[in-house]
């Protein structure tokens, strides 16, 4: 089985609840959707934030359904309010 790495940056609140260097190997093909559940798998006060929060790749918003087929870095936004 081929294997990527992923390495996760956090901002807003949900940085608060993970640690600063998060990275994790999955395999190729992979959905940003199963890199989360594992991440609230093994980081549960985070739960709550990520089932909220944006995802992004270098500058791109992506869903949850994005296939990464190459090392990454995979972006957690937490929600913004106010105006």
């Amino acid at each position: 089985m081929t294997t990527i790495n992923v390495t996760i940056e956090s901002y807003g609140m949900i940085k608060t609840t993970l640690p600063s260097a998060l990275n994790i190997v999955c395999a190729h093909g992979s959905d940003v959707d199963s890199i989360l559940q594992r991440i609230a798998r093994d980081h549960v006060a985070s739960v709550p934030l990520l089932e909220q929060c944006a995802c992004a790749i270098a500058d791109d918003m992506v869903s949850r359904q994005t296939k990464l087929y190459a090392d990454s870095t995979l972006v957690l936004l937490s929600p913004v309010a106010g105006g």
